[in-house]
């Protein structure tokens, strides 16, 4: 086996783990895909011999062309920080045995806490994404944001705050996920307003996210109040009607398919029983990369 034979297969190791860190940071499963891809073109023209921890270096150059995107991405203003927004998901089957220990070990991250991602600062996202979700050392992400260790530290900490203060709190018990959404879904059907509301919480947040192109127009919305969104369920009970469940990241959701083709996807967070937070991506683009997920595993 030649130099460059070996060498990818040594990247091939760290690509999963590499991907995982570009989706967090990004939120689109396609820029991490070329991230990780520029991560390996900025490898080859490096000199491997002289790198001692390959998965660190690879992880910490990742990082950096990630943040190089968030940065450019604030500047051109190409992506607005509206409420609408609701990152890329990953589709996967719903376990059917011990669903709890499924989500437990799962190497996810919910649609909830990205949307509260999408909000930080790029150096602060960097910060709290490579120290606290994967233990980097801040000696190793300061030279990235061009700050010493101790101003690192304070990134990750107000990013650690802003993430604490703003993401819902859901009950990670796939079990009782379904059962708040099956509910839903059977409220929704039936066209039962009063039992919808009973199964959102007072103050439930949907956000939905129809597109760059159209973002803003009628369909693309934040809805507060369980009233106000119940109301919106019973007008688009049509397109529940032809969802089901699936694993969406870390939590239960709907996935609804028509003609072989991902329609829209919906994630929730669910408190006590009852819905906090339902995130509704219908943009066409987005969804057209998405492969339908399996039946129930």
């Amino acid at each position: 086996m030649g130099d460059t034979e070996l060498l990818a297969e040594r990247f091939e190791e760290h690509r999963g783990h590499l991907e995982a860190v570009a989706y967090r940071m990004l939120g689109s499963t396609a820029e991490a895909e070329d991230a990780v891809q520029e991560a390996w073109l900025r490898l080859g023209r490096a000199n491997p011999g002289g790198i001692g921890n390959l998965g660190g270096w690879l992880t910490t150059v990742t990082g950096r062309i990630c943040l190089d995107q968030l940065r450019s991405r604030t500047a051109r203003r190409e992506q607005p920080m509206d409420e609408t927004f609701v990152p890329d998901p990953v589709l996967g089957p719903l376990p059917r045995t011990d669903p709890e220990q499924e989500a437990l070990h799962a190497d996810s991250v919910g649609v909830a806490l990205l949307v509260v991602l999408d909000r930080l600062d790029p150096d602060e996202r960097l910060a709290f994404v490579l120290h606290d979700m994967f233990a980097v050392p801040f000696d190793d992400i300061a030279p990235v944001v061009e700050r010493n260790a101790a101003a690192t530290r304070q990134l990750a900490s107000r990013a650690r705050r802003r993430v604490r203060d703003a993401t819902p709190p859901s009950d990670p018990d796939l079990g009782r996920q379904k059962e708040a959404l099956e509910a839903f879904m059977a409220a929704a059907r039936g066209g039962d307003f009063e039992a919808l509301v009973a199964v959102l919480h007072p103050d439930v947040v949907l956000r939905a996210d129809v597109g760059a192109l159209v973002r803003g127009a009628a369909g693309s919305r934040t809805l507060r109040g369980a009233r106000t969104v119940a109301e919106s369920a019973l007008l688009f009970a049509r397109y529940t009607a032809a969802a089901r469940t699936v694993l969406v990241n870390d939590a239960v959701g709907l996935v609804s398919v028509i003609d072989g083709r991902v329609r829209s996807v919906m994630s929730v967070t669910v408190v006590d029983g009852r819905i906090t937070g339902m995130y509704v991506l219908s943009d066409p683009e987005r969804l057209g990369r998405l492969e339908p997920p399996d039946e129930e595993a």
